[in-house]
């Protein structure tokens, strides 16, 4: 699809009415189908200023070809549903990419990359109320927290009751804990060590009132080998989560094979890595990640 954003500024300028409409009309799915499984490609990395994808640091700053990308991969067989921001999956809505697919609102996008703030992750993005007024099907959030940045804590408070407003309306949320911590340089870093990972499934389980909606959106740990011990932590069903871009996709690849063989594992939640592939292969790095499944 070649989108064309002199139409779609159209349609935002004359009639800001017709996104509404677009949702409204959508043709909504369960959110697991038959195999159920979950293949959602995340595009709600700019909102947070994060633009990069391996060493090139714009990459996601042309809104037209992002675009083009998420629409082809939503194309693709195997691939359910998509993980965005308000304006991206406005966009998507007016070029009616969205119907039969899962929507996932991203709800805290407040932790810019780089900011002195980063780990007190405010909600800036959907709020539950218009993830139902939407007739969207389930909501994403980032639980980053670092033990030595009060600001962690604020981040856990918002997010149980952000769990406890979407568990009242019956939808799912996704929650994407990591342990993180600053190196001496300001930047924020997760740590992907067994026993990390394994406390924050601890405490993002324990979040809210209650966890009958709670997902899990985890990653692989820096050795795979320790996934089975790590997803024993928690009943709470979970997915994969893409992580960064690097050169060995192949390697990527294999880890999330593995993790997913495990039984609380339902699939994946992947960005940059299948939209913006070292080789430029969008439907090809799609497919290869579907197969997984």
């Amino acid at each position: 699809m070649t989108v064309d954003i002199a139409e779609l500024v159209r349609l935002r300028t004359l009639r800001p009415e017709a996104i509404a409409e677009a949702a409204a009309r959508r043709e909504r799915r369960p959110l697991l189908g038959d195999s159920g499984r979950l293949m959602i490609v995340a595009a709600d990395h700019p909102a947070r200023g994060a633009l990069g994808v391996g060493d090139r640091k714009m990459a996601m700053a042309n809104r037209a070809d992002l675009l083009e990308r998420l629409c082809l991969a939503l194309s693709r067989p195997g691939v359910d549903g998509v993980l965005a921001t308000a304006d991206i999956l406005d966009d998507l809505l007016l070029l009616g990419a969205l119907d039969g697919k899962v929507v996932m609102g991203s709800m805290n996008r407040g932790g810019l990359q780089g900011a002195g703030f980063e780990l007190d992750d405010r909600f800036t993005g959907h709020r539950p109320e218009d993830i139902q007024r939407l007739g969207f099907d389930a909501g994403k959030l980032l639980l980053r927290i670092d033990y030595d940045d009060p600001g962690s804590l604020t981040t856990m408070e918002s997010t149980a009751r952000a769990i406890d407003e979407m568990a009242a309306r019956q939808l799912p949320v996704f929650v994407e804990p990591f342990l993180s911590h600053r190196t001496p340089e300001g930047k924020v870093g997760n740590d992907l060590s067994a026993e990390a990972v394994t406390k924050s499934i601890a405490i993002a389980s324990g979040l809210g009132g209650t966890s009958a909606y709670t997902w899990l959106k985890v990653p692989v740990t820096d050795n795979p080998d320790d996934m089975a011990e790590v997803m024993a932590t928690s009943t709470l069903p979970a997915v994969l989560l893409g992580g960064e871009v690097g050169d060995d996709q192949d390697g990527a690849y294999e880890k999330w094979r593995g993790a997913l063989q495990l039984p609380t594992v339902r699939g994946l939640v992947v960005g940059r890595s299948l939209l913006y592939p070292a080789d430029g292969d969008v439907a090809a790095a799609v497919d290869t990640a579907v197969g997984l499944l």
